[in-house]
C-alpha cells in the first residue's frame, strides 16, 4: 500500500467543474500533503488560468487548440511556465507525463473515459467521480484496474458511502466471489434525493424549464448532472457503476428516495445488520476521503448535528415519474453495449433540453428510441465502446431532428 502520508501528486481531470473546485478546496487546506501537477478543463479559460496561477501545475489542458493558445498567452504574460495542451491527446499526456500518482476523474460524460482508463492502466490512484468510465466500459475498465495495479476509490457520494460500509476484504482483488459471499453482504441500497420534482404533479412536468431542473434542493452540481438528478438517470447510471465497482449482481442493488440527503447509502448484511454512512450533503467529504485514504483529513465540512434533524424518510422511486431510471435498469440487465447507448443518448437529449430544443419529458423518449434502434453487442475493446457511443449519438441526434 502506498504511504498516504507522503505528498501526493495530483492530476485533476475537470478542475473547473464543481467536483474539481471542491477538490482544490480540500487541497488548499492541506498544502503539505498534496501537490497539483496537472489541471484540465473544457472551455473555461479564465477560471483555469486562475487555478494555474495559484497551484502552478506542470500541465494544463483545454478542449480546443484555440482556447489552449489563449490560455498559454495569458499565462506567459503572468510569468507562468505551465505547459498548455488541448484535446484528448492533451488529457492523456496530463495523466502520463505530469508525474502524478493520483488522478481525480471528474470530467462529466464520455469525454473523460480515455484519460481515466489510461490512469488505471498506469496503476495510478484513480478517484472516480466520472461514472461513465464504468457505465460505458465496466468490464474493460475493471480489467485495466486489475492489470495495472491501480487503486480505485469511488468519489460519488453514494458509492463512497458503500465503500466505507463494506469490510476492506470485499474490495480486494485477491478475494474470490465465493470468499466475498462469506462476508455476508445481502444488498446495497443507493439513496437518492429525488431531485426537485419528486412531489411535482405529473401533469406539471411537461412545462419544466432547464433552470427549474437545475435547481437541486440539496446538492450544488453542474447543469448536466443536475438534470440527470431530476430525471433520476443519474441514479440509474450509479446502479450500473455499483454493479461493476462492487462486483454485485443487479438484483442486489436497490434504490431508495431519501429527501434529506443525510444517509448517503447503506449496506444490508445477512445477519440483519444495516451499515450506513451519514454526513452533510457536501462533496468535499468523499473527496477528502479519497485523497487521504486510508487516513482521514479535515474536509472543511460542518459536522452533522443529529439533534437538528426533523426526521429521515425513505420511499421506493415511482418509475412512472422517473422513466429514465427504468430505462437504466433495463439497459443494465441487457448488458453489452446497452449502457453505452443509454449514456450517449442521454447526453444528447440533456444537451438539447438545456439549450431549449427539447421538452423535459422528451428526454426519456429520446433515450428509449435510441436503445430500441441500436442492437446491443459485447464490446471486445475500447474501440468497440467508442464506436457504439458514436452510433448512439448519431441515432439520438437523428431522432431529435425527425421528431
Amino acid at each position: 500500500m502506498t504511504n498516504s502520508l507522503q505528498t501526493r501528486h495530483l492530476c485533476i481531470l475537470g478542475s473547473t467543474g464543481s467536483i474539481g473546485m471542491s477538490t482544490l478546496d480540500v487541497v488548499r487546506a492541506h498544502p503539505e500533503q498534496f501537490k497539483v501537477v496537472a489541471l484540465t478543463a473544457g472551455q473555461q479559460i479564465e477560471r483555469l488560468a486562475q487555478q494555474c496561477l495559484e497551484f502552478k501545475p506542470a500541465i494544463a489542458v483545454l478542449s480546443s487548440a484555440e482556447d489552449a493558445q489563449s490560455l498559454s498567452t495569458l499565462l506567459q504574460g503572468k510569468g507562468s511556465s505551465t505547459q498548455v495542451l488541448y484535446g484528448q491527446e492533451g488529457l492523456i499526456t496530463a495523466v502520463e507525463d505530469s508525474d502524478c500518482d493520483t488522478v481525480m476523474a471528474a470530467i462529466v460524460g464520455a469525454a473523460g473515459l480515455l484519460p481515466t482508463l489510461r490512469a488505471a492502466q498506469l496503476g495510478k490512484r484513480v478517484l472516480l467521480a466520472n461514472k461513465e468510465a464504468l457505465v460505458m466500459s465496466g468490464d474493460l475498465f475493471m480489467n485495466a484496474v486489475r492489470k495495472g495495479g491501480a487503486e480505485l476509490l469511488p468519489i460519488d457520494s453514494e458509492h463512497n458511502a458503500i465503500f466505507q460500509c463494506l469490510p476492506p476484504q470485499f474490495m480486494s482483488a485477491k478475494h474470490t466471489p465465493s470468499m466475498k459471499e462469506l462476508l455476508g453482504v445481502e444488498e446495497i441500497w443507493l439513496t437518492a434525493s429525488g431531485g426537485p420534482f419528486r412531489n411535482t404533479p405529473l401533469e406539471d412536468l411537461a412545462s419544466i424549464t432547464p433552470d427549474q431542473a437545475c435547481a437541486h434542493p440539496n446538492w450544488v452540481m453542474g447543469r448536466k448532472i443536475s438534470v440527470d438528478s431530476a430525471t433520476m438517470m443519474n441514479k440509474g447510471l450509479e446502479v450500473i457503476e455499483a454493479h461493476w465497482l462492487f462486483d454485485l449482481p443487479l438484483e442486489k442493488i436497490k434504490v431508495l428516495i431519501h429527501p434529506e440527503s443525510v444517509v448517503h447509502s447503506m449496506v444490508r448484511y445477512r445477519d440483519g445488520s444495516v451499515m450506513a454512512q451519514l454526513g452533510q450533503p457536501d462533496m468535499r467529504t468523499p473527496i477528502a476521503f479519497g485523497l487521504a485514504w486510508p487516513n482521514r483529513i479535515h474536509a472543511g465540512v460542518a459536522p452533522l448535528n443529529l439533534t437538528q434533524l426533523s426526521g429521515l424518510h425513505f420511499t421506493e422511486p415511482e418509475l412512472k415519474r422517473f422513466p429514465c431510471l427504468a430505462l437504466a435498469f433495463a439497459a443494465a440487465k441487457q448488458g453489452g453495449t446497452s449502457p453505452t447507448i443509454l449514456n450517449a443518448a442521454n447526453e444528447i437529449a440533456v444537451a438539447a433540453f438545456l439549450s431549449g430544443k427539447l421538452p423535459y419529458l422528451r428526454i426519456a423518449q429520446v433515450v428509449e428510441a435510441t436503445l430500441n434502434h441500436l442492437e446491443s453487442k459485447q464490446a471486445q475493446s475500447i474501440e468497440d465502446v467508442l464506436e457504439s457511443d458514436r452510433k448512439a449519438r448519431e441515432a439520438a441526434t437523428t431522432y431529435l431532428i425527425q421528431a
